[in-house]
């Protein structure tokens, strides 16, 4: 396929490198002055949009997703396909959807979950709203770019399902984070702790696989001083985005909104700004209760 890729960071660079090692003609554009191995690269976001089969656009947020899809559909050949692989507000995916749906092209909204490293090494696991025509489009590239894609319903769903999911992320982090927290000042070691809850009632992801106590379980980005594989200021994006949705869907996320506020204040005023989501854990262990 011809594929124009538009958003070129740490997650974008490498989804394209990866497209561009498979064998599709993939032409990058980035506000930045970057260099994706096999991807050529266009003056412009419209330039690279323009004669592809396929779009695939990874940005910050809603806002920057609005404004490029304004000036991508326009120079897209109809009947192509609109991937949006950021994570963004629910509305600005619809709307966007809506925008390409209006100018003839198919159009997707498949946020992601893998991080940097499930980028570079093609195992990330997309969540894809949108029509199923458009999805069988697409289907083969995810397969490149990750591990699993999961159809999950009309424009917008692949958002709402990142949201929902990275909600439940943020809290069981926190309160594996907690425990540990307990934990030492029960005087109980963080290995008796990971050897207990991660193969009883109390294990999650969190806990099993990305353990935020250095030293216990699997390697993870405590082993490495907290260097982020998943940025604290990115979780707390993402629960702005959930509790946003919470709000104008009357919906009730108690623990997502206590985590939002503890993710807000350990990074802008904790010093949690470019350190890992985990980083929580020494943030709580210093801590007594208030």
């Amino acid at each position: 396929m011809q594929i124009g890729f538009i958003g070129l960071g740490n997650m974008g660079g490498p989804m394209a490198a990866n497209l561009a090692r498979a064998g599709h003609e993939v032409t990058g554009f980035d506000m930045a002055a970057v260099e994706i191995e096999g991807v050529a690269m266009a003056a412009s976001a419209a330039e690279a949009a323009g004669g592809a089969d396929v779009v695939v656009t990874m940005l910050p947020n809603g806002d920057i997703l609005r404004s490029v899809a304004a000036e991508i559909i326009p120079a897209m050949t109809t009947g192509a396909s609109f991937v949006d692989c950021s994570t963004v507000d629910v509305e600005s995916a619809r709307a966007v959807a809506a925008m390409a749906q209006d100018a003839g092209l198919k159009a997707l909204d498949a946020p992601v979950s893998g991080g940097v490293g499930g980028a570079t090494a093609g195992t990330l696991t997309f969540m894809v709203g949108g029509s199923e025509a458009a999805y069988e489009i697409a289907r083969p590239l995810f397969g490149i770019m990750g591990q699993k894609s999961v159809f999950c319903g009309d424009p917008g769903a692949g958002q709402a399902a990142k949201i929902c999911n990275n909600m439940i992320l943020g809290v069981t982090m926190v309160a594996t984070c907690e425990a540990f927290a307990l934990a030492d000042k029960l005087g109980l070691s963080r290995q008796a702790v990971y050897d207990v809850v991660s193969t009883s009632s109390g294990s999650s992801w969190s806990m099993n696989s990305y353990c935020p106590a250095p030293g216990v379980g699997p390697k993870s980005p405590a082993d490495n001083g907290y260097m982020p594989g998943f940025a604290a200021e990115l979780m707390l994006k993402d629960l702005r985005l959930s509790q946003q949705a919470a709000e104008a869907a009357e919906a009730d996320t108690p623990m997502g909104r206590l985590a939002e506020e503890l993710y807000t204040t350990f990074v802008e005023h904790e010093g949690g700004n470019g350190r890992d989501f985990s980083a929580m854990l020494p943030r709580l262990a210093d801590r007594t209760r208030s």
